[in-house]
């Protein structure tokens, strides 16, 4: 008997099925209003890493680690989920026990979520035969081995966040670099994520937007790829733009006209 399936290939171009990026990467320098901007947009769960979020009405809960320690009483537990301060892991299952309630999940940073996983990339190699015995900072392992423990850690914790809702948005600091140009080294504007970590994390993003402050205060974000900002999209209405998301009411002291249809045009309409 054949196990044979026949299959039809295909004979004409797919048409787009989606426009929202799935994972949406937006770094910014400080104080660049990136938080006051994400609690604008509707049904959006704030994962707060940095405790930003408490000087803004917003939907967020404080993250304070990945998982909680063993040696965590009932009472202590209790108390912090009075303050409503979570774990991560713990935070993934209320979420998913609730039936991923949310448009969308942003986690506010991703900067620091790469400190936060150093303790799970030290469990991942203690269960490997040769780090058994290891007790001390993973990235102090020989000839930069800790960072692979490392990396493996962040891909897993991404993994399980983006299973959260059907749009994520990751968070990032803003890091000057320097790239050289036509033999000159000019100053270039990055994402604040280690090495290799920023290349998996970048490219398994559909866009990658930096966020900055135009000539009149207005709030820009610029998709637009270059030599100088870490930014591009693979979505057809971002691609190769400059959008702007909100302008400043000075007297108000408030974000205005805020445009979030623009970069989810699929689920803001």
């Amino acid at each position: 008997m054949s196990n044979t399936v026949n299959i039809t290939l295909p004979s004409e171009k797919s048409v787009v099925t989606r426009h929202d990026p799935r994972i949406l990467i937006l770094y910014a320098p400080p104080k660049a209003g990136k938080t006051t901007l994400l609690s604008t947009l509707p049904n959006n769960l704030i994962l707060d890493l940095e405790e930003g979020a408490q000087f803004v009405e917003a939907l967020s809960i404080n993250i304070i680690g990945w998982d909680a320690p063993n040696t965590e009483s009932a009472e202590v537990k209790e108390k912090r989920h009075k303050e409503n301060k979570l774990y991560m892991s713990e935070a993934g299952r209320a979420i998913i026990d609730a039936g991923k309630p949310y448009d969308f999940i942003t986690v506010d940073t991703a900067t620091e979520l790469e400190e936060m996983v150093k303790p799970l990339a030290l469990q991942m190699y203690q269960a490997t035969p040769m780090g058994g015995n290891f007790k001390d900072d993973i990235l102090t392992l020989p000839r930069g081995a800790g960072y692979y423990w490392l990396r493996m850690a962040f891909k897993a914790c991404i993994e399980k966040i983006t299973k959260l809702a059907d749009n994520i948005i990751l968070v990032g600091h803003l890091k000057d670099t320097f790239v050289t140009k036509e033999g000159k080294e000019v100053q270039a504007k990055d994402l604040a994520l280690t090495g290799k970590i920023k290349e998996i994390t970048c490219a398994g993003a559909d866009a990658i937007g930096y966020l900055h402050r135009g000539k009149d205060n207005e709030l820009l974000i610029n998709f637009k790829s270059s030599d100088e900002i870490l930014c591009g999209s693979r979505c057809p209405q971002l691609k190769g733009q400059e959008i702007k998301i909100a302008d400043y009411d000075t007297e108000a002291n408030n974000l205005v006209n805020i445009r979030w249809d623009l970069i989810y045009p699929d689920t803001i309409k």
